[in-house]
């Protein structure tokens, strides 16, 4: 039986850690956020963001647009954020209509705002190896895989998936950790083949049970990104039941991944604030 990875733990454990420094920090760090429609999901990403602010400290302010707004009806919004000097972070909740130009946006975010780590400023310091604002969910698993104390040095891992929120910036950060980094996608021939070949397996597809006993060597550690809906139930990318008995470590779902974004943003937002305050931090 495979070690489980509990994200909800130690999220709970590292924001009680961050509001204890935002406490003694004297600062006042605040969140605004931007979600256009009414997407049921999107809106209750948005309740546990707040609800995270709320609990660490961080003061948060919504912005709700409706869901045929345009394009610059959103670049305003941000615009006007962005000059606001209460406001340290900025996030857009993904994803944005059809109608909106959702690469204009991210791109008009304040790169010492970007919270989220989307900026194209702020991923190509990732990519650089020097990153300052990493995208929450890969770093939320960097964090956690580090409070495990698993060795990344030298570990053969593989990252299914290749999204610019999740995969392609895990695979930098891997990187960055000195593993070696096979990034898989739709079009990867013999994908369980490589998968089997990964110390660290991270999948990020969104599809249900997609990763099987097949493709996950044994002993490996099983990182699973997906939120998937299933005959009623919440489940990931990676069939639990089948893998947990083949890997040395696994992330459930829901209480593995999730947990840790959020607490990542919550972080990510404190070290705005600290940015913002002195320059020379930037």
């Amino acid at each position: 039986m495979a070690l489980i990875l509990d994200g909800k733990k130690i999220a709970g454990m590292r924001l009680e850690i961050l509001k204890e420094e935002i406490e003694k920090s004297g600062l006042s760090p605040r969140l605004a956020t931007i979600i256009v429609g009414s997407d049921p999901a999107s809106q209750m990403y948005i309740r546990m963001k707040h609800r995270a602010c709320e609990q660490v400290g961080i003061g948060s302010a919504g912005v709700e647009l409706p869901g045929d707004a345009t394009t610059e009806q959103v670049l305003k919004a941000v615009t006007q954020l962005n000059k606001d000097a209460d406001v340290n972070g900025v996030l857009i909740q993904l994803p944005l209509p059809k109608q909106v130009d959702t690469e204009r946006v991210i791109a008009m975010v304040d790169p010492k705002k970007d919270v989220d780590g989307f900026h194209p400023f702020n991923l190509g310091l990732l990519f650089s190896g020097k990153p300052r604002f990493t995208p929450c969910t890969p770093k939320g698993i960097m964090t956690l895989l580090a409070e495990y104390k698993i060795e990344l040095s030298g570990a053969r891992a593989v990252v299914i998936g290749r999204s610019i929120d999740v995969g392609r910036p895990m695979s930098a950060l891997l990187l960055n950790a000195d593993a070696t980094v096979t990034l898989c996608h739709s079009k990867t021939k013999n994908l369980a083949e490589e998968g089997r070949r990964a110390d660290i397996l991270v999948s990020a597809v969104g599809k249900a049970h997609f990763v099987t006993s097949g493709c996950v060597k044994p002993g490996a550690v099983v990182i699973d990104v997906g939120i998937n809906q299933l005959n009623g139930k919440l489940v990931g990318d990676v069939d639990f039941e089948a893998v947990k008995n083949i890997a040395c470590a696994i992330t459930p779902v829901p209480g593995g991944v999730g947990p840790m974004t959020i607490a990542t943003l919550m972080e990510n937002t404190y070290r705005a604030a600290n940015v913002q305050l002195c320059d020379t931090a930037w």
